[in-house]
């Protein structure tokens, strides 16, 4: 029989750094590596759920954290993993029993794992209820930038602006450089109007503080607009170098499948337009029939024949900013893309990029497989509103 080489708690460890590079295959392999030396180690199956969970594989990081609470029910770590894998199962009742169980054993204390449970609850737009974890991790570290940032973040979230500022402000003097919190506030002042405030505090951040385009989106529009910088300028350079390490480059494949989507979508477009051409001058028709029919074939139930209407072809949404644009789905993306700035990306692209936006600013998953669906879900999450 093999000596082990590695404790139980080394394996553990080394996972951890590994889960921390994001580098989760590997992770997941030492972790099995692991378990075969030391099968009833809790803390080595609470790692499997979490590489599970991150590698969204939710049944297996289910029975992982499973496998933990049978051998320690009343594991922390493992009711929070348990919790949020529900949450992503979308059995939510459940999912809240095991996070409330944590306060109920007195983890309320554990800053880490309350704000990892109220992140959780967040991501997934249960606002109210993460609240309650980053409240109770405020009563016991009220002068943590990072905990009184998320009572900002969920205050915002439940449309109270002025406390959320307030809240916001207080975390940035408790730790001006908590650049999460500045670039969050930046975005509220935007969102609101206040563009030089908003301006001021993107200043005090550097390219590589961000992780979300939109405030480096925001911030160059701003220098261009307010000191009128050409597009070329030294000063903005660093900042597109960031849009372009966040976007990613494509490789061989993702340029062919862009292509393709591109010449698909613009063929679905010519078809739709060719269809809507003949249903306007169906409608056409009907009018005109309409008006030259003898009045003494016209039933009570008919309309006179001038409130006939043209057949509705376009749609309209109006964005928070107040940015309205009209046509058919996929004309409405291509316009909100070229408004942007990104008219060298395809469709697909700038809704990848639009959704990850949208889900660091409200926590609500964005469909982009295909443009009717992108708007719906991107008003549903609030980012604007679909007239018709």
């Amino acid at each position: 029989m093999a000596t082990p080489f590695l404790s139980s708690e080394e394996y553990d460890e080394r996972a951890h750094q590994l889960y921390s590079e994001g580098q989760y295959d590997e992770a997941l392999d030492v972790l099995r590596e692991g378990l075969s030396l030391y099968p009833n180690s809790v803390e080595l199956h609470i790692g499997v759920g979490y590489a599970r969970l991150a590698r969204e594989e939710y049944a297996w990081a289910r029975r992982a954290f499973e496998e933990a609470l049978v051998l320690e029910p009343e594991h922390e770590d493992a009711l929070a993993g348990l919790g949020e894998t529900l949450l992503k199962l979308g059995q939510r009742e459940a999912a809240l029993r095991c996070m409330q169980r944590t306060l109920d054993l007195g983890y309320a204390d554990d800053i880490d794992l309350m704000l990892q449970i109220g992140r959780a609850l967040f991501r997934e737009g249960e606002i109210t209820e993460a609240r309650d974890y980053f409240e109770a991790a405020m009563r016991h570290a009220p002068d943590s930038a990072e905990v009184v940032s998320c009572v900002g973040y969920v205050e915002h979230r439940l449309g109270d602006d002025e406390a959320a500022l307030a809240t916001l402000r207080r975390a940035l003097q408790q730790d001006s450089e908590y650049h999460e919190a500045r670039i969050y506030l930046a975005n509220v002042l935007y969102d609101r109007g206040d563009y030089e405030a908003a301006l001021y505090h993107l200043e005090q951040t550097k390219p590589e503080d961000h992780w979300d385009e939109l405030a480096i989106w925001r911030l160059l529009e701003m220098k261009r607009s307010l000191f009128s910088l050409p597009e070329n300028d030294p000063e903005l350079k660093p900042w597109e170098e960031r849009l372009v390490e966040l976007g990613g480059e494509m490789d061989d494949i993702d340029e062919m499948l862009a292509e393709i989507e591109g010449k698909v979508a613009e063929e679905l477009e010519q078809q739709r337009g060719a269809a809507l051409g003949q249903l306007e001058l169906f409608g056409a028709l009907l009018a005109d029939l309409a008006a030259h029919r003898p009045q003494s074939e016209l039933s009570d139930d008919d309309p006179p024949a001038s409130s006939a209407d043209p057949v509705e072809t376009a749609h309209a949404i109006t964005t928070r900013e107040g940015k309205q644009y009209a046509g058919s789905w996929e004309q409405i993306v291509q316009r909100m893309r070229e408004s942007a700035g990104n008219g060298a990306r395809s469709l697909h692209e700038y809704m990848l990029a639009e959704a990850r936006r949208g889900f660091s600013l409200t926590g609500v998953r964005i469909p982009t497989n295909d443009a009717e669906a992108f708007l719906r879900g991107s008003a549903d999450a609030g980012l604007l509103r679909i007239v018709r």
